[in-house]
This record gives structure tokens, sequence and C-alpha cells, in this order.
């Protein structure tokens, strides 16, 4: 029998800041480009040699089961468990700890697509023997931005594209861009999930805990990633355009997935 590698696809959120698409779907099951988010998630999760999906359910779960039921074409073990429709994250991943088959597993939110080398990554983290692996990806800023160089100003800008940020007033500390995925050592979730499991916020409760072990690794991405937290967001890449590229990487990442 073939190895489990995990993945833990968090999809029970009820994705308010969509509106009315957030009323009627589960975040993980909006269409971009007409194929749901978890659709793309499990293609490129199966691609990078993840067997093993666990999707902790909570928000209109019927509807993500009933995705699963029609798609039956992804060839991979998918354990679907029901945690509660307003249930916090660290309960649902306490819930779902037992249910890890690997080592270490992939933690990732189920509203975000994606095309990196993944299984690279994995490896360079086990290879490393590292607690944690956290992700960081570029992201773009909304809002007005004014370059400066040399104390000159150079541009006024909007929607600057960015991956990291210096905090003030710390001049040698420098914060980047978490993108939601993680690769963890799967003991330190079933050794510590009673410190999180009625945690109101699971990263600020469990991350620290394994920084302060000091064996932490930060991974840049190479590749297309993109967080659809919004309806903005959204639209950046489902909305054609020519000058559009967020729309045309996720365009070719669709033809890339629908060659399997």
């Amino acid at each position: 029998m073939k190895k489990l590698q995990t993945a833990v696809v968090l999809c029970g959120g009820k994705g308010t800041r969509l509106g009315n698409i957030g009323k009627k779907l589960p975040k993980t099951l909006v269409k971009i480009q007409g194929k749901e988010i978890l659709w793309y998630i499990l293609k490129i999760l199966k691609r990078n040699n993840f067997n093993h999906i666990i999707l902790p359910l909570g928000y209109k779960e019927k509807l993500i089961r009933k995705f699963l039921k029609k798609n039956k074409n992804f060839n991979i073990k998918i354990d679907c468990v029901s945690t509660g429709v307003n249930s916090n994250i660290g309960y649902r991943i306490a819930k779902i700890s037992n249910k890890i088959r690997s080592e270490d597993f992939l933690l990732l939110n189920g509203d975000a697509i994606f095309k990196i080398n993944i299984n690279k990554i994995l490896k360079k983290h086990i290879d490393k023997k590292k607690t944690i692996s956290f992700l960081s990806g570029e992201i773009i800023y909304p809002y007005g931005t004014i370059g400066v160089i040399k104390g000159q100003v150079k541009d006024f800008r909007r929607n600057l594209i960015y991956d990291a940020l210096s905090i003030r007033p710390q001049k040698n500390y420098v914060a980047y861009n978490y993108t939601g995925m993680s690769i963890i050592k799967s003991k330190m979730i079933k050794k510590l999930k009673k410190i999180f499991i009625n945690s109101e916020n699971f990263e600020q409760t469990f991350f620290p805990r394994l920084i302060k072990r000091k064996n932490c690794k930060l991974i840049k991405i190479n590749g297309f990633w993109h967080s659809v937290d919004n309806i903005k967001d959204l639209e950046m890449v489902d909305k054609q355009s020519k000058t559009n590229q967020k729309y045309l990487k996720t365009k070719n990442l669709k033809k890339y997935l629908l060659k399997n």
C-alpha cells in the first residue's frame, strides 16, 4: 500500500466578505472560470503527491459533500469530518488531528488557488527536520503608495505587489506575507491540541509555541498564488482582461489541471 501524505484543507468558514455569493455557497465552492476553488486545490495537491486530504467541514457542508460525490475522478483518499458550523479553527484542527497519517502534513486555507511545487518544499522541510515551515508569497497592496528613493518622491502607484513589510520602530525586523499554508510536524498538533482547541485564534496561539522552539523555516514560494477573500479578489482571477495578469495565470492554471 502506498504511503499516505496528508494535507488538511480548512473549508468550514462562512465567507461573509463575499456578500450574496457567500450566503449561497461555502467559500471553497465559489467558482473561478467555471471551476470551484476546491477543484483547483485538490487537483494541484494530487499533482504534488498528496494522496490523503482531510476536510474539516462546517458551513453548508452538505454542498461540499455533494460536490465530492459528483466529482469522483480525483482518485485520492478524502476524509470529510463534520466540525460544526460555528466552530473556531483550533477546534476544527483538534477534531481531525487523529486522522493525520503522515509525519509532516500540509495545512492550508480552502480559499486560495495556486501553482507551486509543494512537493519540493515538503522535501526541503523534511530534510532540514523542521518543526514548521511557513510559506510566504506576494500579495497586492490595494491602497495608494508614494515611492521614495534617497529622500526624493519618485512616483505614485496603486495595487503595488509586495512580499514583505518593514515594521517600525524595529529596523532589523521584516514581516513577510503568510499565504495561509504551512508544513507542520504532525506530533506537534496532537501534543498541543489542548492548548489551541478553544482558542479564538488558532494561529496566534499555536504558531508562537512552535516558533519558541527555534526550529522553524520561512520559505518564499515561486509560482502563482491568489487568495479569494472578497469580491475584488474574485474578480481579479475571474474577470477576463488581456492586461489582467492574475486572470491570465488562472486561465493557464485551469488548462494545466484539466490535462489530468
